[in-house]
Formats: structure tokens, sequence, C-alpha cells
């Protein structure tokens, strides 16, 4: 086995390889990088560090839910992340997402959830005002559900405002009620 003696003056104050070692795990446990390569296929992604000095191998990102459940929202390409690196081996990672910048904040008060996608279309519930959003017009993007059975109820007033034509088309019975019905009024 080879030996290279070490001592203060090498190795920038740590005197043995075991310092040297227990140094660089120290150093890895928790990490920043950005996403150069992702395989979605297989649900892993590569990291770079310290501004492309070092690339991790493939590894897996953290999600919400992963078992009978699943929670699906894939990193991309350019995307910051937190690694953890269990005893320091970043070959063991798990990248966590994702840290804002100041280019990509997404909200400007605590009481609300927002999903913001890159095509403009919001998600957003704000429990100060009481109201969930769905918003696709940035987009001029489809709102679909989907539903064996579809029940709205309203305790107040409701209201379906269409810019253009609104169809309602049933293979079945078509029953409007009401305590009056005002049709083109």
């Amino acid at each position: 086995m080879l030996r290279v003696n070490r001592d203060d003056q090498i190795t920038s104050g740590v005197g043995a390889f075991e310092h040297t070692e227990a140094s660089r795990r120290g150093a890895n446990f928790i990490r920043y990088g950005v996403v150069k390569e992702a395989d979605y296929e297989k649900a892993l992604i590569r990291v770079e560090l310290q501004e492309g000095e070092l690339l991790t191998d493939w590894i897996p990102w953290i999600t919400l839910r992963a078992g009978g459940d699943r929670f699906w929202w894939a990193p991309e390409v350019g995307e910051v992340m937190l690694l953890l690196a269990p005893s320091g081996e970043l070959a063991n990672a798990v990248a966590l997402p994702a840290a804002f910048s100041n280019d990509n904040q997404n909200g400007d008060r605590e009481t609300v959830q927002r999903q913001t996608f890159d095509d403009g279309t919001v998600i957003e519930y704000d429990r100060e005002a009481n109201q969930y959003l769905i918003d696709t017009t940035a987009s001029n993007g489809t709102v679909l559900v989907k539903a064996g059975t579809v029940t709205i109820q309203s305790s107040g007033d409701t209201t379906v405002q269409a810019g253009g034509s609104a169809t309602i088309q049933a293979t079945g019975a078509v029953t409007i009620s009401g305590s009056s019905i005002n049709l083109n009024p």
C-alpha cells in the first residue's frame, strides 16, 4: 500500500489523512448546487457544484410523497438545489428542491400559497381573501375537470361568465330549478 507522509505544511493545517477525509466529508453534508442534467424517466438528476468544478453522479430528488400516493414535480435544468449527503458522501446524496433567489420568488405575503408555471398559469389560494384561483388567461389555457360525478355547491350567489359561447350538453335530462328562472332578461 502506498503511504504518503503528510504534515501540517502539506495539508494546510490538517496533519493526517484521516483528518483530511473527515474534513472533506463534513464539508459535503449539506451543499448547494445547480441541476446540470435530468433523466425524467428514471427520476434522477446530476447536480453541478462549485461552478462547474464538480458534477455529482445521478441522484434522486426529494418529493412530497413517493409511496401509494405520489407527487411529481420534477426539478428543471438550471434550478438551485440543496444536496443532503449522509456521511458526507456525494454518491449517496439526495437533492432537495429548491431555493428562491431574487429572480424567481413567487409570493409577497405569508397568507398566499401560489404555483406559477412558466407559461404564466397561476394556481393560488389566499387565506386572507378566502379565495382559490386558477388563472390560465396569460397562457390562454384550458381548465378541464374529469370525474364520475361533479357537484358544485355554493352557500352564496354563483355566477358563470363566458366571454364567448356557453354550451351545456347532456345525454340525459337537463333540470334547471330556482325560485324564478329568467331567460334573456
